[in-house]
């Protein structure tokens, strides 16, 4: 039975009916580290988590449980792709700019005595175009653009749907983002200038002089760009939360928290 829009779970519900599903996601992964910690020889992550996963994923299940609570959280998610669309627009502009004035440039330098074509507008426009997918892949997320078969998806109830959401997300998605994040940490570091001997920063001030360059001829550093690898994936990551959490509740029945949207899009297979 369907609990009704606006209204709190009953103190006298079942456990699992009180519990997000995400609260059992959680729960699940405590338990296996636990294990793996106390009874496993392994190398692997789930068996060496840092002190601060355990607090972490305790009070992720606390959470799921005051739905109210994780549904305002859902909402702050959400409203980070709204910002990083205006910046996305911004961004897309810069690339036309910069690259009309490279075309420009290019046919116009056999009339003039010098070579005007300049490097670093070159490598800034192809920094931007990254940089514009960089922070705009929750955008997607959150707007239902990714890739699925509509015309074998579009027949299915919101629960099925948000089933097959939830699963993917939290099977696939997530534990992607999570170890694409743990691996760029190193990289993005080693561009910034950290040595990757010793681990240390460079001394003084001019941070940018320790920046990898670019191989292009007059190209700007690339260890800033770089660094927004990780921004990206991070916001890429919380928009995924905000999925799991908006289609947990529609498994428990929450529609009023779940925010169902139906979408008029064609039917398409990608």
């Amino acid at each position: 039975m369907s609990v009704g829009a606006g209204s709190e779970t009953k103190p006298g519900a079942s456990l699992l009916r009180r519990l997000h599903p995400s609260g059992w996601v959680a729960l699940g992964t405590l338990l296996a580290a636990l294990f793996a910690h106390l009874f496993i020889d392994t190398q692997y992550l789930i068996a060496h988590f840092v002190w601060w996963w355990w607090p972490l994923l305790v009070a992720a299940i606390a959470m799921s449980a005051w739905h109210s609570g994780l549904n305002r959280l859902r909402i702050w998610i959400e409203a980070i792709p709204s910002f990083t669309l205006r910046i996305t627009m911004v961004l897309a502009w810069a690339v036309f700019v910069l690259q009309f004035f490279n075309v420009i440039t290019r046919y116009s330098n056999e009339y003039v005595e010098q070579d005007i074509l300049i490097g670093e507008v070159v490598s800034l426009a192809w920094q931007s175009f990254g940089l514009m997918f960089l922070v705009a892949m929750n955008v997607g997320i959150r707007d239902g653009v990714n890739p699925r078969i509509d015309f074998w998806w579009i027949n299915f109830s919101n629960k099925t749907k948000a089933a097959l959401d939830f699963a993917m997300h939290t099977v696939l998605l997530l534990p992607f983002v999570f170890m694409s994040i743990r691996i760029l940490q190193s990289y993005v570091a080693s561009s910034l200038g950290r040595k990757a001997g010793s681990g240390e920063w460079p001394a003084g001030w001019r941070v940018w002089q320790s920046w990898e360059e670019a191989v292009d001829a007059g190209g700007l550093p690339v260890g800033p760009i770089k660094a927004f690898l990780l921004i990206g994936f991070g916001l890429f990551g919380l928009q995924l939360m905000a999925e799991v959490i908006k289609t947990g509740f529609v498994l428990i029945g929450r529609d009023d928290y779940g925010d169902i949207v139906e979408r008029d899009t064609p039917q398409r297979i990608e």
